[in-house]
């Protein structure tokens, strides 16, 4: 099998597919795609990831034996769970459970959280300052209900979508687990702090992380990266 390409940094998104793809045991090749210098918007990268954001792969064993570019988080992780035919549940009514949660990591705690970052540390930080209270208080407070939600939902299951690991977890946890960037206290939510810890002892969820760690850095000091990451671009 050849290895898959994988476009990544070290970012929430990117820790999705790089422990989708430890998870799966599929071999891989890292090309790092550096968002703060502005990688994200080269054409060999815009080539497979239109929407200039990373991650994305490309499988050259894909449908039909023919190479096949997938970028968005979610659909890459569909991808390669019905690749290989792992993490998507074995039924109907389990699939479903997966994908309902696996779009609420993408349509709600994924741009909420995202949210809540940029105006709680990197906006203050910005060239002049951008600190806005009420978009401090809205976004703090949005992902407070989601991490609710989320607590309430693993107080009746081991893992997000019912009992066994999914893509769903793999997609929720690497935002998950910056509550505290996002200035959240989860001292009353015991059953999302022990999901937290489980999937995050899985050596392969620990490996996944662990790529090209030493890359990510501190926006709220890279004012260069706040232009490319923060700036009006066409």
């Amino acid at each position: 099998m050849a290895p898959i390409d994988l476009y990544y940094w070290p970012t929430p998104n990117g820790w999705k597919v790089s422990i989708a793809l430890e998870e799966m045991g599929l071999p891989y090749e890292t090309h790092l795609v550096n968002i703060g210098a502005g990688d994200q918007f080269k054409p060999e990268f815009l080539a497979i990831s239109p929407n200039n954001r990373m991650p994305a792969i490309v499988d050259h064993d894909g449908p039909g034996d023919q190479p096949i570019s997938v970028f968005e988080s979610a659909a890459i992780l569909m991808y390669l769970a019905r690749k290989t035919g792992r993490f998507y549940g074995a039924t109907e009514r389990e699939r479903i459970a997966v994908e309902e949660w696996l779009m609420w990591q993408m349509g709600g705690l994924g741009p909420m959280a995202g949210q809540a970052h940029h105006f709680l540390k990197y906006a203050p930080s910005m060239d002049p300052p951008n600190d806005l209270p009420y978009a401090k208080d809205r976004y703090r407070n949005e992902v407070n209900r989601l991490h609710g939600v989320l607590n309430k939902r693993l107080a009746q299951n081991e893992y997000v979508a019912g009992s066994d690991y999914s893509i769903a977890d793999m997609a929720i946890w690497p935002w998950a687990i910056l509550w505290e960037g996002q200035q959240q206290d989860i001292s009353d939510k015991p059953h999302f702090s022990r999901w937290l810890d489980l999937v995050g002892s899985r050596p392969a969820v620990q490996k996944g992380k662990a790529l090209a760690a030493d890359k990510r850095a501190n926006l709220q000091d890279d004012k260069d990266a706040q232009k490319v990451l923060f700036g009006k671009r066409e």
